[in-house]
């Protein structure tokens, strides 16, 4: 059964547990059921929108799929959805916001609009928290159609979490950041989270050089 097929009866199955269900006797799963891919970016959006396969469903305010340019050659994916994101149903919000819009127009010279820009995880986890290993994978297949749909010639990861699930390897950050990686047919770089600079603003002139060589990949 392809994932498409999972994704469509784990939705079924929350619907059931929250009209009052506690148990099904067994039952068959129709394996001639043909689940399509999304054929575009808004209808992805409208999954995401409806999607119940975590429990941030529960206590999400939104889902946040993604905002940009879908034709992007630049595809930035931070890890998940921050409290200011999420209160404003904006992105590049607070001070990290702020710092990651700078990164892009001053730095690398494109506007925010040529760029797209999304989160590993689409929904603010609950109190804050670290995302859940099964919140990502119920999420990954969202993010894996978006840069198949996009083909940005270069992807830019926010942080070790977000490229440690992209990738789907723990390397230590450190070794791989700044690096021009091969991902599939995608050129990948990882660079430190925005909320990083902040904490660490000794750290920047590495992150500015990290962006010169994004830009040299454009």
């Amino acid at each position: 059964m392809n994932s498409y097929q999972n994704l469509a009866l784990l939705q079924n199955l929350y619907r059931l547990k929250s009209a009052g269900f506690k148990y099904i006797d067994q039952f068959s799963i129709n394996h001639n059921a043909h689940y399509d891919k999304p054929l575009n970016l808004t209808q992805l959006t409208h999954n995401i929108s409806s999607c119940h396969l975590c429990d941030l469903s529960k206590s999400r305010s939104q889902s946040m799929s993604g905002f940009g340019n879908e034709n992007a050659e630049l595809m930035i994916i931070d890890f998940n959805v921050s409290t200011n994101d999420d209160a404003k149903n904006e992105y590049y919000t607070g001070r990290s916001g702020e710092t990651l819009k700078n990164m892009i127009e001053k730095v690398i010279g494109l506007k925010t609009s040529d760029i797209y820009y999304t989160h590993a995880i689409k929904c603010k986890t609950l109190n804050s928290n670290v995302p859940s290993s099964s919140e990502w994978e119920s999420c990954k297949n969202y993010l894996f159609f978006q840069i198949e749909h996009i083909k940005p010639k270069v992807i830019v990861t926010l942080g070790k979490d977000a490229y440690a699930k992209i990738i789907n390897e723990d390397k230590d950050f450190e070794s791989v950041r700044g690096h021009i990686i091969d991902f599939n047919s995608y050129k990948l770089v990882p660079i430190y989270h925005p909320n990083f600079l902040l904490r660490n603003p000794e750290s920047k002139k590495t992150t500015m050089q990290d962006l010169k060589t994004i830009k040299s990949c454009l």
